[in-house]
């Protein structure tokens, strides 16, 4: 009996060493822990947790199908997350692709997110038409990867009133699109760091001496055709 009580023991043990090791992610120089899952949206229920913003240019569309997020728009869209971040230390994570297919659409560029995102002036944040130059009056961090027809990669702070200063300029290859490619992106927001990776590759990193601690997040794009998959923020700490 004794011996059945102790292998169920071990086997409890086991179980929850397993559970906390899953929860440990190596990112960079950082490994952190992800503390509690605060959000995700698998696409089941179609855009019930997000807000679209785009442009009326060519045949735009923004939908879900077969539980992916399509974005295939001919002008500037973004897709916001409805639900503010409210926490200093998160991990935003998801699955993106630039689909390559002869649409009408198709436009190797500009797989572009925002995030901590907030308007100073305006307490509702979704009043924009997805033009782009619509968006430099918010406080947030934008990547853009493979924007300017897939020619750079660029990360910027924007302080809310109109400067967008700009951090990384990357232009080698490595840093940019490939058609059809599934790309696993995660952004840490810890300590006043930012960082972006790419298939677990560091891409952009910005240590911030007045980081942004809550805002929203957006999918953002302009003239591209992209489908998104398994979107999740976690709260996280440093191990």
């Amino acid at each position: 009996m004794r011996r059945y009580i102790w292998i169920f023991c071990l086997s409890v043990v086991c179980f929850f060493v397993s559970c906390k090791s899953q929860n440990l992610v190596k990112l960079g120089s950082f490994n952190v822990e992800k503390n509690s899952l605060l959000y995700q949206d698998s696409f089941e229920n179609g855009l019930d947790k997000w807000v679209v913003e785009k442009e009326s240019v060519g045949n735009s569309e923004v939908f879900t199908e077969n539980d992916r997020l399509i974005i295939d728009v001919g002008g500037g869209a973004t897709v916001w997350f409805h639900e503010k971040i409210d926490s200093p230390n998160i991990l935003i994570q998801y699955d993106r692709t630039v689909i390559i297919n002869n649409g009408e659409n198709d436009r190797l560029s500009d797989l572009n997110q925002f995030w901590m995102a907030k308007d100073l002036g305006n307490k509702n944040l979704f009043t924009r038409s997805g033009s782009f130059r619509e968006y430099d009056s918010l406080r947030m961090y934008y990547a853009g990867i493979g924007g300017n027809r897939n020619s750079t990669t660029r990360f910027r702070k924007y302080h809310g009133d109109g400067e967008r200063e700009l951090i990384h300029d990357l232009k080698t290859e490595k840093y940019l699109l490939e058609p059809n490619k599934s790309y696993f992106v995660q952004i840490l927001v810890l300590d006043g760091v930012t960082k972006v990776f790419v298939n677990g590759e560091e891409y952009l990193s910005y240590l911030d001496k007045d980081p942004l601690t809550e805002g929203y997040f957006g999918f953002r794009t302009v003239q591209s055709h992209q489908k998104i998959d398994d979107f999740k923020v976690f709260s996280i700490n440093q191990k």
